[in-house]
């Protein structure tokens, strides 16, 4: 399919509803945010001749409508909302309905022509969930045992039950996870791969799993930028900026901070070079940043080539 044959779908997510924009013939239609209306709305698409859907990451509500989309052979790309609003800032499109997001966005895939990237499967999906619901949990208990410590005797035993109730739904979360993972030999096989790496445990390598499907598909400049940890370059005339990170997937980052942590502790690559970081002046942030990507490629590698952890004493 050329580029010029494509006629791009801009589709705004709510809750509740759905505002479509075609360019094809430059309509706009409203759906139900529900199975019926999506039915309808996948209908529509279908008569557009060589048709592109363009959604935002809304964090949940439009993940029916993109598999629904892609289960009927539409090709669907999900964008990054930031993006978008960008694009209307800079075409001085600054009012902000549903019905002007879904032409901006329409727009923007017609602008930009986005590279669609593949969808995660049900089983993705479905992991995934089990992960976000984990962090879910884990925010809930951190709070609850920062209010412990200055909460007010009458309320501390409340609180003590919901911080045990906590625990108990992390650790149901954690089995669930595992025994999902186990019981799928590509899973299996994947997770073994990964935690072979000294530092990577049972959470990062689900996360990996489900939050960067395209490990072992990318180049190493690819993968850290997806992640968010490529530094990129500020500079303008002789000015030179300080290199810094920017966008990438927030959640996945978090736990792969993490697990680089640990990783400075015991991983015998990760480690020195964490410490020769620090002893050239190197601040705490910037040196873990570099062994987050380092750490990153290596993985990227291993999944690669299907090769488990090797290190031999130099």
């Amino acid at each position: 399919m050329s580029i010029s044959t494509q006629h791009y779908v801009g589709i705004d997510v709510s809750k509740d509803q759905l505002d479509v924009f075609s360019l094809f013939d430059n309509t706009e239609s409203q759906y139900a945010n529900t199975e019926t209306g999506i039915t309808a709305l996948v209908n529509q698409v279908k008569t557009i001749p060589h048709g592109v859907v363009i959604v935002e990451a809304t964090g949940g509500p439009e993940m029916l409508l993109v598999q629904s989309l892609a289960t009927r052979g539409i090709v669907v790309i999900v964008v990054n909302p930031r993006q978008v609003r960008d694009f209307a800032k800079a075409t001085v499109r600054l009012a902000k309905t549903d019905k002007l997001d879904a032409h901006i966005i329409a727009c923007f895939g017609a602008a930009v022509q986005p590279e669609p990237r593949a969808l995660k499967d049900n089983q993705t999906l479905e992991l995934s969930a089990l992960i976000r619901r984990r962090q879910q949990l884990m925010e809930m208990l951190i709070a609850e045992q920062n209010r412990l410590r200055t909460a007010a005797i009458p309320v501390q035993a409340q609180l003590n039950v919901h911080i045990d109730w906590l625990k108990k739904s992390i650790k149901d979360i954690d089995r669930n996870r595992d025994q999902f993972i186990k019981d799928s030999p590509l899973w299996r096989a994947k997770a073994d791969l990964l935690r072979s790496a000294p530092g990577i445990g049972p959470v990062a390598s689900a996360s990996l799993m489900a939050d960067l499907p395209e490990l072992g598909q990318l180049n190493r400049r690819e993968i850290a930028a997806l992640a968010g940890v490529a530094p990129f370059n500020r500079d303008s005339g002789t000015q030179r900026g300080r290199r810094c990170i920017w966008g990438g997937r927030a959640q996945l980052r978090s736990t792969l901070y993490m697990a680089t942590l640990t990783a400075t502790r015991c991983n015998p690559i990760i480690k020195p070079f964490y410490q020769k970081l620090i002893q050239v002046g190197k601040p705490h942030k910037v040196a873990i940043t570099a062994c987050m990507r380092k750490l990153l490629v290596i993985l990227n590698t291993m999944m690669k080539n299907q090769t488990p952890w090797e290190y031999s004493t130099p």
